[in-house]
């Protein structure tokens, strides 16, 4: 459980007077909405305790985040579409919690001479330590799992394409500033089973990515089990479990809407719409 004063209150802070707001999900659903807020039906809005302010839970994920791990070529589809080798197990990569995005906390911002795709995937929320997790034990996989999100990995396409072809690492491709967007958190009851959720992402009125979970390659258990045995995942980690087909670019002035759906029926709490804008300031890609 995550404990904030002030909006200020982070993991490993002391905290030694005032009030606090509890984030768990039992309190934060237990607490009647702010008036006024822009999130009124949302039953994931909790208090910073600042007059007129206030932290979703997506904001509280964001700041307790350590690691976002995620898991690449999981799609047939999405590998043959960018021409990739097929892993024979699970292939993961870091991107920095400082890519992620909450909701309403603006655009995401297309650096300089950045070639921009986006990637839908399922998120999982990590609710306990995870080390050398037997493959096997998929009981214990999801006991661990705390949530989920949905979000969109973006990448710098151009930037990890000369990457590959010189042999370098392209963790810059993945890890600027407003990289991942996110929804708010989805209650875990809500996708009782991962993978038979389907998975939607449209720019402007074009629906580009339409998939189900169910086409995954490596199911959840493996992808956690060969993460935990290389490092290991504490609470409030994220793990992205891959995008499918029809990954593609944004400029400037797109819009994205991504969403997920269980039963045929869409989670609202996993809506993500969210503009593309041009980036100020110095960086601008050339060539390695």
């Amino acid at each position: 459980m995550a404990i904030w004063s002030s909006g200020a209150l982070i993991r490993g802070d002391k905290h030694t007077s005032g009030p606090v707001a509890d984030y768990s999900a039992a309190a934060v659903k237990s607490t009647p909405p702010i008036a006024g807020s822009p999130f009124p039906t949302s039953p994931y809005l909790a208090y910073n305790l600042k007059p007129q302010a206030f932290y979703t839970m997506a904001s509280a994920l964001k700041a307790n985040c350590r690691k976002v791990m995620c898991i690449g070529r999981n799609y047939a589809d999405h590998i043959a579409e960018l021409n990739s080798a097929t892993p024979k197990q699970p292939f993961f990569f870091l991107k920095p919690a400082s890519s992620i995005l909450v909701p309403g906390a603006g655009p995401v911002l297309r650096p300089k001479g950045i070639k921009l795709h986006y990637e839908v995937e399922l998120g999982l929320v990590i609710g306990k330590t995870l080390r050398d997790l037997d493959p096997s034990d998929e009981k214990s996989a999801f006991d661990a799992i705390e949530s989920y999100i949905l979000a969109i990995d973006m990448t710098a396409r151009n930037v990890q394409d000369e990457a590959k072809k010189k042999g370098l690492p392209w963790s810059i491709a993945k890890g600027f500033d407003t990289f991942m967007p996110i929804s708010e958190i989805i209650d875990k009851s809500r996708i009782p089973n991962p993978h038979e959720a389907f998975l939607r992402l449209h720019v402007g009125d074009v629906e580009r990515q339409a998939d189900s979970t169910s086409l995954m390659l490596h199911r959840i258990p493996k992808q956690l089990a060969q993460i935990s045995q290389v490092m290991t995942l504490e609470k409030g980690d994220i793990v992205l479990t891959g995008t499918p087909k029809g990954v593609g670019e944004v400029k400037a002035g797109d819009v994205m809407r991504a969403s997920i759906e269980v039963d045929g029926k869409e989670i609202d709490e996993g809506r993500i719409e969210v503009e593309v804008q041009d980036r100020e300031g110095p960086y601008e890609f050339k060539e390695t």
